[in-house]
């Protein structure tokens, strides 16, 4: 039946705040009634559960200012002496977490985050990747990727990130409008990207162009010209994420409203237009912002609804682990639990030299929210759910996976009539011109989001 609702409706109807589902649950529910002692236990407990291959996320908190849209935990870039004492309490913790994990473990993944991890001297992030790499072998294609800030580095700086060890990286252009860019306090690239993609391109490293629509000063039009250049440079993958307003998180996003945020009607125009642009331009959606060629990996595990995604984003079952994450603010997600450090430098250091680790909180998933995890997770990252399949892969009956969420067929039926999905009692397919709402999808299968009242960012 064709769906008799309009783009306006659907808009009104479904634009209302829902977890992005980066973990289930999210991280507002985590309590500090997880520690020290717990990150221990459960450290020892994932050399036992599934995936076994290692993921390790490094954050880097520091900035050479602070971009006003930022929803990250990032801070003014500190005294050089500050610097090395960071990296030396990260070292230290890295020590502490991997004397506990079995060495014959492999290394899938290596990704730093922030802040921006290229604010530091890149000197750094070389001798935090050397001291993993001494400590385990790797799988035979590990991504080893990086977040970037263009704005500051010159052509030395990014000849040393590929001598580093990096095989992925990702520009954060956000925008290639130079007013828009003011406008959200973020330097424009120090050097042209032309000359940045032919260094990067002649070492063999792949490419991520990352973009956010819905800033101060956005329009259809001013946009779709960002990513037609970003179309020329033909980067390995494209990321358009929608920009989260989340002023009680950071008060700097205050600023914006001044400049003024587009209405959530223009998001949704950029939003669809920029995704047909890509689509028409050669590249293949991937959940919800990503954009890659045919041949790349994460089409090829969409393609066998294999796909993953972390807190870092989408990866494939190669390249998935558990993952053990260092620093200010940085979040383990294992099997059974997660865990969150500290959110203050001074506070993580303290903590990491007197104890090794520095928990302030976490979640201790019990089995029906491991079971929806996965759920959930099939849903956001293949935007379909089989629940056969699922079935095949936890071991467990279809009737036990549907009772541990919040499955209900008459909503369902409601995101049918509104032309977001197909469904039936096999499985679930999120139509291909709804993917912006597969958040909303997974949000009615999730228990937890029964008389919730915690915050959330809306889907455009």
């Amino acid at each position: 039946m064709k769906n008799l609702v309009s783009k306006e409706e659907l808009l009104d109807k479904y634009n209302i705040p829902v977890p992005r589902y980066t973990s289930y649950p999210p991280a507002n529910h985590f309590t500090e009634e997880v520690n020290n002692s717990t990150y221990l236990e459960v450290i020892k407990a994932s050399n036992h559960e599934s995936p076994r291959d290692l993921s390790f996320y490094i954050h880097i908190p520091f900035c050479k200012h602070l971009c006003f849209y930022c929803g990250c935990n990032s801070f003014p870039m500190c005294n050089p002496a500050r610097i090395a004492d960071y990296i030396a309490a990260v070292k230290k913790e890295i020590e502490t977490v991997t004397e506990h994990l079995d060495k014959d473990r492999k290394i899938a993944q290596i990704h730093y985050g922030g802040g921006s991890p290229t604010a530091i001297p890149v000197h750094y992030l070389r001798e935090l990747n050397e001291l993993l790499l001494s400590k385990f072998e790797t799988i035979e294609s590990p991504e080893i990727a990086v977040e970037c800030h263009p704005g500051y580095l010159d052509a030395s700086y990014w000849e040393s990130l590929t001598e580093a060890g990096f095989n992925r990286i990702s520009i954060g252009v956000q925008d290639f409008n130079t007013a828009v860019l003011k406008g959200v306090n973020r330097r424009p690239s120090l050097l042209p990207m032309e000359q940045i993609f032919k260094h990067l391109r002649q070492a063999g490293v792949r490419i991520n162009l990352d973009f956010i629509y819905g800033l101060p000063l956005q329009t259809v039009e001013s946009f779709q010209e960002t990513i037609q250049q970003a179309i020329a440079l033909n980067p390995d993958r494209i990321v358009t994420f929608s920009y989260a307003h989340v002023p009680w998180v950071n008060k700097l996003q205050l600023k914006l409203e001044e400049v003024g945020l587009p209405t959530d009607a223009v998001k949704n125009q950029i939003q669809q237009t920029i995704h047909q642009q890509l689509l028409d331009a050669g590249y293949e959606a991937i959940g919800m912002d990503h954009f890659v060629r045919k041949e790349d990996p994460l089409y090829k595990a969409l393609s066998n609804q294999t796909l993953h995604r972390n807190f870092q984003g989408y990866c494939t079952r190669e390249t998935t682990g558990q993952v053990y994450a260092f620093g200010v603010t940085a979040i383990s997600q294992l099997t059974a639990a997660y865990t969150q450090n500290v959110k203050d430098i001074p506070s993580y250091i303290e903590q990491i030299n007197k104890e090794g680790l520095a928990t302030t909180k976490g979640y201790v998933l019990n089995k029906e929210e491991q079971i929806t995890r996965e759920v959930i997770t099939s849903l956001m990252c293949n935007c379909s759910l089989n629940w056969n399949s699922l079935s095949e892969h936890l071991k467990l009956s279809v009737a036990e996976i549907k009772q541990a969420t919040a499955y209900n067929e008459a909503t369902l039926q409601s995101f049918a009539a509104d032309g977001l999905i197909e469904w039936d009692e096999q499985q679930i397919i999120i139509k291909a011109d709804a993917l912006h709402w597969v958040r909303n999808v997974a949000a009615s299968l999730d228990k937890l989001m029964l008389n919730n009242s915690k915050s959330y960012s809306k889907p455009i």
